[in-house]
């Protein structure tokens, strides 16, 4: 199993913006579930604490390596990515084996 885990940080200073940009992008990768056949769990939300912290992120989990690239590739993940591209000043990520 692969779990496959992603925090970005938002362009925008404007909390009002930042607030609805970080639901989007929750809500467009949250609805990839039952959509992408290889995504098992997928958890994704907004920072509710604040400070350093980063704005939003994702945990989700795969079977094996095949099934993420899937993930990664599946077109309506790529229509997701290209909207969370154009918000976001940086990403971090990391996939562990569990």
């Amino acid at each position: 199993m692969i779990r496959h885990l992603v925090a970005w940080r938002l362009a925008t200073e404007d909390p009002a913006e930042k607030a609805a940009q970080a639901q989007k992008i929750s809500a467009d990768l949250t609805a990839l579930k039952g959509v992408v056949p290889s995504i098992s769990e997928i958890w994704v939300g907004p920072d509710v604490v604040g400070g350093t912290n980063w704005d939003v992120a994702l945990v989700a989990d795969f079977v094996d390596q095949a099934a993420l690239d899937a993930y990664q590739t599946h077109p309506d993940h790529l229509a997701v990515v290209g909207y969370v591209r154009s918000v976001v000043s940086d990403r971090v990520a990391v996939d562990l084996e569990i």
